[in-house]
């Protein structure tokens, strides 16, 4: 279940998921009773404080730009991550330095902007990715999401070698969000802890991981800004 809470002016999503058992009187066919257990919380009873702070927390202030993202279907949602579905989605990449750095991003941000084989203006989406491939981060991208209107044969070629454009197949994901600046040691505290999290509860998560800024750092409050680590999973059955 997926709402958008209209009393704050920055109307937050809430989203719940979880399994409700409806009961049935035999003598009548109708229900009679309702019971809701959610995924991200423990105590499922009528009304639990641990239930309050789960609203609660989804109530925090997020800046999303009113840009494309990536389409996803959210399949579970949990204490600390969520499990999302991802369409494909076309990516124009570059070699970068670190997660949370910023190298090459104007030379894929020039892309768009013109500088391409069709000199040809690309609206601008969100999030901004970087890439680890490994634990060590011994490679890392850099990228930014191309229109879903887009395909690989009408998009312009690069003109530069180090640029290259690639689709993303899509695929199931566990992802973490937080705000503040995303410098390094955070990042990789929230992959350690996220990675962990999916273990625990028994699903395979891919090496490397994901770093998602959807905002611009020079515009934009620390305390707002959305950032999400993402580990592609192998696999994800709902139970």
């Amino acid at each position: 279940m997926v709402m958008t809470f209209m009393l704050l002016p920055w109307r937050p999503e809430l989203v719940f998921t979880g399994t409700s058992v409806m009961g049935i009187n035999p003598k009548t066919n109708k229900f009679c009773s309702h019971i809701d257990y959610w995924d991200s919380i423990k105590n499922n009873d009528f009304f639990s404080i641990e239930g309050l702070m789960d609203v609660l927390k989804q109530l925090q202030i997020y800046k999303t730009p009113e840009l494309e993202t990536p389409k996803y279907q959210i399949l579970k949602r949990t204490a600390t991550y969520e499990v999302r579905k991802y369409k494909p989605f076309i990516v124009v990449e570059t070699d970068g330095d670190k997660l949370s750095g910023s190298s090459g991003f104007n030379a894929v941000a020039g892309y768009i902007f013109g500088k391409n084989a069709a000199e040809e203006k690309i609206p601008m989406t969100t999030p901004v990715f970087t890439q680890a491939v490994d634990a060590e981060t011994s490679k890392v991208s850099i990228q930014i999401v191309l229109p879903s209107e887009k395909d690989l044969s009408s998009l312009p070629a690069p003109n530069e070698e180090a640029i290259t454009l690639r689709q993303v197949d899509g695929g199931i994901a566990a992802v973490t969000k937080f705000s503040g600046e995303p410098i390094e040691n955070i990042v990789r505290e929230k992959e350690k802890v996220l990675r962990s999290a999916v273990i625990r509860n028994g699903l395979k998560p891919k090496p490397g991981c994901l770093l998602a800024r959807y905002n611009d750092p020079g515009r934009t409050w620390s305390f707002i800004m959305r950032n999400e680590v993402l580990i592609w999973l192998e696999e994800f059955t709902l139970e």
